[in-house]
């Protein structure tokens, strides 16, 4: 079966510290963990019941063979995954605090444009699976590097010529751009094309100097939704006619890693059900959102970004015991 949502972008190793005090010097002070935004949005997609399919770059290497295994296990369609002969995957150094709460530190080696998933080769992206796809879910990260900006050009061409609905994630990280001073304005020409924005308080203050979901949508013409997370502090949404905020859920947070990326997913995985229409919709928009903030808040309460997403019993079990 084709994919209903295609997820281009990095798929990488989220190598995550969080022991300080030494008490165990005999046990490993981090963990290697599956990820990448795209990657996560994807196997959490294919958890909740959406048919997704990946397009991206691992390297000839164990952490590759362990992300392709982990998309393909989740049922993610990885046809359209590439390996590097020479690059290897990409290692991120995460540190994790005592609140669950992560801080980037770097990566396995100096140089950001050296990983796999900044070689993803657009002459190697076939069409096919956007002739039949509704959606397309990128993030900004891969505009730092030439060939991977190529293919998200390429597949955003191809989504416009088929009539997909365009997601974009935000997902700021200044560790990846080796001319972080550039992204700017890169990223804003980017957004213009864009039917779905999602990003968080800290990122729309930083690009937009305005954490407000409702000045962004006006910023952005052709933007549908904009989506405006803020962790405990809920979600703001507005698209051209509505604008609202949905109240986060309260969970025992672990790690906070890839709760966002649950959370479009969610989200998406509601308009694909739904329709587009759903966007015109408030009472059917506000129920989706919230539908993804419990999605997002499952995720805080165990470590690591795919090995955390709940599947849709899950999420509508844990709605169901808030509602009572």
């Amino acid at each position: 079966m084709p994919p209903t949502v295609i997820c281009l972008g990095e798929c990488l190793i989220d190598r995550i510290f969080d022991r300080y005090d030494g008490d165990h010097p005999q046990v490993p002070f981090w963990v290697d963990y599956p990820g990448g935004a795209p990657a996560n949005v994807a196997t959490a997609l294919a958890k909740l019941g959406t048919p997704v399919g990946f397009i991206g770059c691992v390297g000839p290497d164990a952490q590759g063979d362990r992300l392709a295994q982990t998309l393909s296990q989740a049922g993610v369609n990885c046809e359209g995954l590439q390996r590097s002969a020479a690059a290897p995957t990409r290692v991120v150094l995460v540190r994790r605090d005592a609140q669950g709460e992560r801080s980037f530190v770097g990566f396995s080696q100096a140089d950001p444009t050296g990983f796999a998933d900044a070689q993803l080769d657009p002459e190697q992206i076939s069409p096919h699976w956007f002739a039949a796809a509704d959606y397309l879910v990128m993030g900004t990260l891969g505009l730092a590097y030439p060939k991977l900006q190529a293919s998200m050009a390429k597949a955003m061409q191809w989504a416009q010529q088929y009539g997909l609905a365009t997601v974009v994630d935000l997902n700021w990280r200044p560790q990846f751009w080796p001319q972080p001073e550039l992204a700017p304005s890169q990223i804003r020409r980017w957004l213009d094309q864009v039917d779905i924005l999602k990003l968080n308080q800290a990122e729309a203050q930083w690009l937009f100097q305005t954490p407000e979901a409702e000045a962004i949508q006006r910023a952005l013409p052709r933007a549908k939704l904009v989506l405006v997370t803020a962790g405990a502090a809920g979600c703001q949404y507005a698209t051209p006619t509505w604008q609202g905020q949905v109240p986060a859920f309260a969970v025992d947070c672990e790690d906070t890693t890839g709760a966002g990326d649950s959370f479009l997913a969610a989200f998406i995985h509601q308009l694909v059900r739904q329709g587009r229409p759903l966007l015109k919709d408030l009472d059917q928009l506000r129920a989706a959102v919230q539908y993804a903030s419990a999605a997002g808040a499952l995720t805080t309460t165990q470590a690591g970004a795919m090995a955390a997403q709940p599947d849709a019993k899950a999420v509508e079990a844990f709605l169901y015991l808030h509602q009572l």
